[in-house]
C-alpha cells in the first residue's frame, strides 16, 4: 500500500487535544491542500480563513456551541481553526466538502490531528456570523461548510471498524 493509500485508510478523527498550537509553516502546507482540492468547472469556490488567536476560537466555538445548543466545548479544545466557506456558485457544497477532506487527509500525513465540525452554515447566517466575515473583509456571497479543527491528539485514538455490505462491483 502506498503512503498516500495508507495515510486515507488510517486517518480518524480527534476529539480531545493538547493544549497547543499547529506550526504555521504546517498549516499553510495543509491550507495548500485545501486550495488544491477538485472544484466543479475549475470555479475554485472555497475560501480559507485560518484561526490561531485563542479570542476568536473561543468565539467560534461559542457561536458554534450555541447553534447546536452544546454544553461542551464543539472544538474539543483545539487551538486552532481552518473554517471553510464556499463562494455560492455551481457546485460550491461540493467543491468545499473536497477542500475539507483534503485539509484533514494532510494534516493527518504530517502527524496533526484534526477534526470536521459543522454548523458553519447556520453560525455564519446569523449576524454575529456575517459581522466576522465583514471584519474577515469577505465580501463574496459565502456559505460556511464547516470548521476544521487542529491540532495533537491528547488521547489515543482507537480506529473506527468500517461497516461491511457498502460496495458493489458489477
Amino acid at each position: 500500500m502506498n503512503e498516500t493509500v495508507k495515510n486515507l485508510v488510517t486517518r480518524k478523527s480527534c476529539n480531545s487535544y493538547k493544549p497547543m498550537h499547529v506550526p504555521k509553516k504546517d498549516i499553510e502546507d495543509i491550507v495548500a491542500a485545501g486550495l488544491n482540492a477538485p472544484s466543479g468547472m475549475n470555479k475554485q469556490t472555497p475560501r480559507f480563513v485560518v484561526v490561531q488567536d485563542e479570542e476568536t476560537v473561543a468565539k467560534l466555538s461559542k457561536l458554534n456551541a450555541d447553534v447546536g445548543h452544546f454544553p461542551i466545548d464543539p472544538f474539543y479544545g483545539a487551538k486552532d481553526v481552518i473554517v471553510v466557506l464556499a463562494k455560492k456558485e455551481v457546485t460550491y457544497i461540493y467543491d468545499g466538502s473536497l477542500a475539507m477532506g483534503n485539509l484533514m487527509n494532510a494534516a493527518w500525513s504530517m502527524g496533526i490531528d484534526s477534526r470536521w465540525i459543522h454548523r458553519a452554515k447556520e453560525v455564519f447566517e446569523s449576524a454575529e456570523g456575517k459581522q466576522l466575515l465583514a471584519e474577515w473583509g469577505i465580501t463574496d456571497d459565502v456559505e460556511g461548510i464547516g470548521f476544521c479543527i487542529l491540532g495533537y491528539a491528547a488521547e489515543e485514538k482507537e480506529k473506527t471498524e468500517i461497516n461491511p455490505g457498502r460496495v458493489f462491483y458489477v
